[in-house]
């Protein structure tokens, strides 16, 4: 099911709204991994960065925890942000 995401959004909201996605998946572990991610880096971000990160959190958790963990190659659009999620937080 993909989120409708709401228009004219102030920067301040978006970032609410990508933290609160970031910790309320469908996974514990993504849970976790994400809300450590978007509370470290989510207000350095650009708003480029937020849209592509934004767009990340749309994919299935399984997948993303495949990806970040390094059992399947992540998407090339995603590969750089995988890359900086997966650093950040080591998988078990």
């Amino acid at each position: 099911m993909q989120e409708i995401r709401p228009e004219n959004e102030t920067r301040e909201n978006k970032i609410k709204r990508l933290a609160m996605r970031s910790m309320r998946r469908g996974t514990k572990e993504m849970d976790l991994i994400l809300m450590r991610f978007a509370d470290a880096r989510l207000s350095g971000m650009t708003d480029d960065q937020l849209a592509h990160y934004d767009d990340l959190l749309s994919e299935n958790d399984q997948d993303l925890y495949k990806w970040i963990s390094g059992q399947d190659a992540a998407p090339t659009e995603f590969s750089g942000l995988i890359s900086e999620i997966a650093a950040q937080e080591p998988v078990k």
